[in-house]
């Protein structure tokens, strides 16, 4: 094991990068081997320890883990962050009412004092990071048994975590990169005090909707602010009243000189997953098979969602962070597919594949080692297919924003499992206090028709596109009378009425279990549960455990098939380095798209009928007067740009950095020609997009009027 390792790490030292310059996610700590060389002739004018270095402030102290799943950097001294709007959209629609709808016209603290707290909201900064495979994969050997060597792998990584921290409240987590080949220990650090400071309204922030959602040309000034507080050693602490700004190692310059075709782009940031190294099995099933059927039963859902919010400003607020959250990934889908087909992805995978056969045939050794992985991946994939459908599905329809009100009934049945086995009062008790601090946010975005409306639709969808052995127990006694029985569950389950739910919660006691018991919401979640864990999660387990061991090996093959290139690792939520360049691109035949976008296609696109296209009256106002300060150019004001960086989710909010150092946009998406990256890399489609960092500037500054703020940044004039 050890002798193979030597062999893959030493075919990456001696690699020449042979990818395309502008493809790839790279790992900060080992720029200075692989990829420092090639970012100077593309531009970049610092050093590989400028971005990461454990001795002394750098990049890397500036990007941060925003939330659970979007990236953020500091542009102040004083613990002030920029991401995406999206990113904080969750924050922003938790503090909005009706009253105080911040979604709708925006929030702006014009003092530290009204700044507003965000319990839950973390930010994680990566203090170090150790390359630990020698270690993890010492405690391993062939013999094995897949299930074996992951627990072995499990347990080394805890005992390397723990080492780590001992007695230094750090966070530390073992990550596997390529595939299982490679291991990395990530030392961070994790702040709980984090403050909403400013966020553009939803027409400014959110400016073109679902429609415009990962398009190019892009009008959108997708940003928000926060600002860390800790506690007055500069350490994390809780939220108190008390607590102080954050004091970064460091923190970005702002360049206000704008972006030009050609200019060097980097990008320090969290890309959550790619699946790069796959084979051709893969792409077929999505393309084929999961993705078309997704796509058709979220394309309803956001039908019945989206009829909602149109009629009533409640229901929009409500459900506005479910509806982005289930269009940015069926709008994705539907680009991959696209991207896919016009790329040939499938037939490139397979003439690799043929390639990498003949290669291994080549070899005694190889054909023994490798040789049958292709044939033990064609004979998976029907299977795992079947399986990995059946459990998105389930999801789709009773659980992932599908039929709300069985999702929460799904909570009450750790309540009912431990009254049943007579748990100590106490446990019940917090159970029940933890209920209704669910309950109490479920309700708050929660409207019964609606709810209705999806059940409705994803049970019907669900009898037509997934086989009888896939059927809950409730669907099937009520086989042929899917209407009656949509309108028994929702007509006497307690879980669409909020008075019930915590009617029954306060008075909570052993009979309660029979009332929950005989609910028709519970008794579906019951079953379908059931299902799941009977029928579909320990077969999707064990082929999941087989592809896992497959993917290894043959990430294994192909690190040796491809020795002499530098192969990047998969996305896996950990810190990465891009880099491109600013550039436009062709779409189609007779298309040719620019690099920037400004606020005149703003203003060719307002449509005060359309929620998401109507522009604010001050915006129009600022507009007609060109009062756009320092941060216009030509007369007129850049709003976003593109360029050529290999991003995917997780990089939003990630900052766009360039030669010098300095900020120039906030990424937030990718054109839609281009989003199959997370597959395969197409360099003349592939395009992120980001807001020019002027915009922003321009919004804090002349819209918002909190000017004050930008007397905390650093800018490069």
């Amino acid at each position: 094991m050890k002798k193979l390792f030597s062999s893959i790490l030493f075919s990456l030292l001696i690699a020449v990068h042979l990818l395309h310059a502008d493809e790839g996610m790279w790992i900060p700590m080992l720029l200075d081997q692989f990829n420092i060389d090639i970012m100077h002739r593309e531009g970049f004018r610092l050093t590989a320890e400028d971005i990461y270095s454990i001795n002394r402030a750098s990049m890397k102290d500036a990007v941060v883990i925003f939330g659970g799943g979007c990236t953020a950097e500091l542009i102040s001294p004083d613990g002030l962050l920029i991401t995406n709007h999206h990113c904080g959209y969750r924050s922003i629609q938790r503090h909005s009412t009706l009253e105080h709808d911040y979604l709708t016209n925006g929030f702006w603290a014009m003092s530290r004092e009204e700044e507003l707290p965000n319990p839950g909201l973390t930010v994680t900064f990566l203090k170090r990071m150790e390359d630990v495979t020698e270690r993890i994969l010492g405690k391993v050997n062939d013999t094995m048994s897949e299930e074996e060597r992951d627990r072995v792998v499990r347990e080394e990584s805890r005992k390397i975590e723990q080492e780590a921290t001992h007695g230094t409240g750090l966070k530390a987590v073992v990550k596997p990169f390529y595939m299982g080949n490679q291991y990395f220990l990530l030392v961070q650090k994790v702040y709980r005090d984090v403050r909403l400071v400013g966020a553009p309204p939803s027409a400014i922030g959110k400016f073109g909707g679902d429609t415009d959602n990962w398009m190019w040309p892009r009008h959108t000034g997708d940003f928000s602010l926060f600002r860390i507080y800790a506690g007055k050693d500069n350490e994390p602490a809780g939220y108190a009243a008390d607590n102080q700004p954050y004091h970064p190692d460091y923190f970005f310059p702002i360049s206000l000189k704008g972006v030009h075709p050609g200019d060097f782009t980097m990008i320090i940031g969290y890309p959550g997953s790619t699946y790069e190294y796959v084979p051709s099995y893969h792409l077929k099933m999505l393309v084929e098979d999961i993705y078309p059927k997704l796509i058709d039963i979220r394309t309803k859902k956001l039908d019945i969602i989206n009829a909602g919010m149109n009629s009533d400003p409640k229901i929009r607020i409500q459900y506005a962070a479910k509806n982005a959250g289930l269009s940015n990934s069926w709008k994705c889908w539907k680009g991959e597919i696209r991207g896919l087909n016009k790329l040939n992805a499938i037939q490139k995978k397979q003439d690799y594949e043929y390639r990498f056969l003949q290669w291994t045939h080549e070899d005694p050794q190889r054909k023994s080692k490798y040789g049958a992985l292709l044939a033990e991946y064609r004979k998976l994939y029907p299977e795992y297919s079947r399986y990995l459908l059946a459990s998105d599905y389930i999801n789709e329809v009773f659980f992932r924003y599908g039929a709300e009100a069985v999702n929460l009934a799904h909570y009450f049945t750790p309540l009912v499992e431990m009254t049943e086995q007579r748990a100590d009062k106490d446990q019940i008790n917090r159970e029940v206090e933890a209920l209704k601090s669910r309950c109490k946010s479920f309700f708050r975005d929660y409207n019964k028709p609606v709810d209705e409306k999806l059940f409705g639709a994803g049970v019907r969808m669900y009898v037509v596109n997934m086989p009888r052995e896939f059927y809950p127990l409730a669907l099937l006694s009520w086989q042929g009378k899917t209407g009656k029985y949509m309108e028994h569950v929702y007509g006497k389950t307690m879980f669409a009425d909020s008075a019930k739910v915590f009617d029954l919660l306060d008075g909570f006691s052993a009979a309660s279990v029979k009332k929950l018991q005989k609910d028709p919401a519970y008794a579906l979640a019951v079953d379908v549960k059931r299902l799941y864990d009977d029928k579909i999660e320990p077969e999707l387990r064990r082929l999941r455990v087989e592809k896992k061991r497959l993917d290894r090996l043959y990430m294994a093959a192909q690190l040796a098939f491809n020795k002499g290139k530098h192969l990047y690792p998969d996305a896996n939520f950990t810190m990465r380095v891009t880099y491109g360049k600013i550039r436009g691109y062709e779409p189609r035949d007779a298309v040719d798209y620019r690099f920037q976008t400004t606020l005149n296609g703003v203003m060719e696109k307002d449509n005060p009928a359309i929620y998401d296209y109507h522009v604010p009256e001050k915006l129009k106002e600022l507009y007609r007067n060109k009062d756009y300060g320092p941060y216009g150019e030509k007369g007129r004001l850049p709003v976003c740009f593109i360029a050529t960086n290999h991003t995917t989710g997780g990089n939003s909010g990630s900052p766009v950095i360039d030669a010098n150092g300095y900020l120039v946009g906030v990424n937030f998406d990718r054109a839609w020609e281009g989003v199959m990256s997370d597959l395969m890399f197409n360099p003349s489609q592939c395009r992120n997009i980001s807001l020019d960092i002027r915009y922003a500037l321009f919004l804090i500054d002349k819209y918002a009027g909190a000017g004050y703020l930008l007397r905390e940044m650093k800018l490069i004039r």
